[in-house]
């Protein structure tokens, strides 16, 4: 018998002389009696006797993707297959590759003549060199295959979507990392080092209040002790105290450079120096000359939706800095049109949607366009909402929100403080750190930058406040504000109303008792997206406000009771969602002062050594705040 068949291969011959025949050889022997195949003499019969069905026709061959579950997680396949009627089966293989021919329930199919070189030139049009395990960046490009002859059949269904894949997989946090992480942020970092082993970047959009930032910390370390580059982190300029904090806090391992002011660098060298840079989106921009001479390991945007306009001179610019992987972070991809997430995607994988103008014929502003986008970007995007991870977390969460104050900015508060302390000595005491602390709730309370028409524009707190708004709109969600002064109440009140079109009330001393809950009531029986600013004495306490699921401190007090007692308005019994508190305050200013003052009293109430009411002013905590400069501090 000079003809065998094996693991669904004919083989021809014996010893060295063994060969692979093709489909025309076989059909050949089988169908035109040809009695040699190579100077090997066989037959029909011999064919036949391998208990196989031959067909005359060929078969329609088509590439396949498919999913298999491993230990390490789950891995892509691109197979090459043929079907005739019902039956399908893989082309077989030899030791060179794939053979023209697949043999599936006994049957032989033979493939169309130039199959094997067709499937083949589509693999490397999107950069696969050969059938078997692929990348899931292979995989995106592949699955939107589309041409003539060779079709490509996506049969990975959900199973690549990022939460499914997040779910899925396993592995270890960094050593270097200082902390505990949620089950689900757990997942997170998970899904985004596997994104990075594939090649490919992501897009990770939990809802605001999960810890987007923690997991990209132990991204961060993961890639800074694989690597020998550095990886860029930018963000709005009001988040660079909270990432220097943060990785100091999570990652103390990590060189981390804040690249911002006057007097940062302009070598690549000092920047590739550190693990980590640190840098504002408007710097960056300025400096992309100096970060397009870096080679870039992971480059990570930080509210991701600041490149949503594809035209504007951030997001080209941003585009063009070199870089092995890319993260986007934001909790709104799509604030107003799909483009919005064309433009994010196409930064962290190039290309893979096509051009702005293919895509948007291709995916119009409606919910067909939209539902023919979202398999298309579900791998790349990783979304947890509150609810759905809710088990993990407690029913309130807490966000300290650490700024810096611009430049300008601290020169006018050093001003305030230093001509308090040359005119009254020890003597400047409350008076001087009421003005500080109405001067850090807004500048405009202490005649500050009046000329500047937009109240955001000379307030880092105010941009802030208009950053997290953003999120709580789009979200449907809805916010009470406490702030101490009737100046701020009023402003606030009006921007955000104005800005984002929602609505805004208010309430403080000037409201009449009987009223007030009336304006509660009325905040709560809105449908959508609103805001309530309180002042924490008038109504911190005694109100119900629990239609409200985010409270934001945009000023804090000396005493801590009064603020506890302001956030229960909305953590309280009768609340049905978890509820984010953000506590916004200026690092290195009579804020930062009363922040730790109030930790430490909560801290003592929790050792059960004194609860956290007391005097309002201790006189260390005077002192400190009187001498603290945002100026000399860095």
């Amino acid at each position: 018998m000079n003809v065998r068949l094996a693991d669904g291969v004919f083989q021809v011959g014996d010893g060295p002389t063994t060969f692979s025949p093709k489909a025309a050889e076989i059909y050949s022997a089988v169908f035109e009696d040809a009695s040699l195949l190579r100077g090997v003499a066989v037959s029909a019969a011999e064919f036949k006797d391998c208990g196989v069905e031959f067909i005359e026709y060929v078969a329609d061959p088509f590439i396949v993707l498919e999913v298999e579950a491993r230990p390490g997680g789950p891995v892509i396949l691109c197979n090459f297959r043929a079907r005739s009627g019902a039956m399908e089966a893989s082309v077989a293989f030899n030791g060179a590759g794939p053979l023209d021919y697949a043999i599936g329930g006994n049957r032989w199919m033979p493939l169309p003549a130039g199959s094997l070189e067709e499937a083949h030139e589509i693999l490397s049009k999107v950069d696969v060199k050969s059938f078997g395990p692929i990348t899931l960046a292979q995989y995106m490009k592949l699955s939107r295959w589309r041409g003539k002859g060779i079709s490509v059949e996506d049969r990975t269904a959900n199973a690549l979507s990022a939460a499914t894949i997040a779910t899925a997989l396993a592995g270890d946090l960094p050593e270097a990392f200082v902390g505990k992480l949620y089950d689900y942020q757990l997942d997170g970092f998970r899904w985004l080092s596997f994104m990075a082993r594939n090649g490919l970047g992501g897009i990770i959009a939990d809802e605001m209040g999960l810890g987007k930032t923690v997991q990209i910390i132990c991204v961060l370390l993961e890639a800074s002790a694989n690597k020998t580059t550095p990886n860029l982190v930018v963000a709005p300029t009001t988040l660079l105290e909270n990432w220097r904090r943060e990785l100091a806090r999570f990652a103390p391992s990590l060189s981390v450079l804040i690249h911002s002011g006057s007097r940062r660098t302009g070598f690549p060298a000092e920047l590739s120096r550190h693990d980590v840079v640190v840098c504002s989106f408007d710097t960056t921009v300025v400096d992309v000359s100096l970060f397009r001479n870096v080679r870039w390991n992971l480059v990570v945007l930080d509210e991701a939706q600041n490149i949503k306009n594809p035209h504007a001179k951030r997001t080209v610019q941003l585009k063009t800095i070199p870089r092995a992987c890319a993260v986007a972070v934001t909790g709104t991809p799509v604030e107003n049109r799909l483009q919005d997430l064309w433009s994010i995607t196409d930064f962290v994988v190039p290309s893979l949607l096509g051009t702005l103008g293919e895509f948007e014929r291709r995916h119009p502003d409606t919910v067909s366009g939209a539902s023919l986008l979202e398999p298309v970007v579900s791998p790349l995007i990783l979304r947890r909402t509150v609810d759905e991870v809710a088990s993990d977390l407690p029913e309130r969460i807490d966000i300290p929100q650490p700024l810096e104050l611009d430049a300008q900015s601290a020169d006018a508060y050093e001003a305030i403080r230093s001509a308090a302390a040359a005119e009254h000595g020890k003597g400047a005491g409350l008076a001087v750190l009421q003005k500080l602390r109405m001067f850090c709730t807004h500048p405009w309370l202490t005649n500050h930058f009046n000329h500047v028409a937009d109240a955001g524009d000379c307030s880092v707190k105010m941009r802030r406040l208009f950053e997290i708004m953003e999120e709580v709109v789009a979200a449907g969600g809805k916010a009470i504000v406490f702030t101490s002064y009737s100046g701020s109440v009023d402003l606030i009140r009006s921007e955000i109303g104005t800005r984002f079109g929602i609505f805004a009330d208010s309430i403080d001393g000037r409201v009449a008792i009987p009223e007030r809950q009336k304006k509660v009531d009325e905040f709560a029986a809105q449908k959508s997206a609103a805001l309530l600013v309180l002042n924490p004495k008038a109504a911190g306490v005694g109100l119900n406000i629990t239609a409200a699921n985010h409270v934001i401190h945009f000023n804090l007090e000396w005493n801590p009771a009064v603020e506890d007692q302001a956030s229960a308005r909305a953590h309280r019994r009768g609340q049905t969602r978890a509820v984010t508190v953000h506590r916004l305050f200026y690092a290195n200013t009579v804020e930062e002062i009363i922040n730790d003052r109030m930790q430490r009293k909560r801290d003592l109430a929790e050792a059960a050594i004194v609860g956290t009411n007391g005097h309002d002013h201790d006189v260390d905590d005077i002192l400190r705040a009187l001498r603290i400069s945002p100026v000399t501090a860095h």
